[in-house]
């Protein structure tokens, strides 16, 4: 499972929310529905400008945790 850490990112910037969506030019939804893990794709443009914006690598934002099930 894919963890997006963008509010960690945002506490450790003492950054807003709101200031993360001007600085990355997307509306406070989108961002909130990225934040919240809430989305199943992120493109790597926008993963990009996030990154630029919190001055962090896409792994600082991105944690990949094992599901507890295994697939057979």
């Amino acid at each position: 499972m894919i963890i997006i850490n963008v509010d960690v990112m945002l506490a450790k910037r003492k950054m807003s929310v709101t200031e993360l969506t001007e600085r990355v030019g997307m509306t406070m939804a989108n961002i909130s529905l990225i934040k919240n893990g809430k989305v199943k794709a992120i493109k790597l443009e926008t993963l990009d400008k996030i990154c630029e914006a919190l001055d962090c690598q896409p792994g600082d934002v991105l944690e990949y945790r094992p599901s507890k099930e295994k697939s057979i």
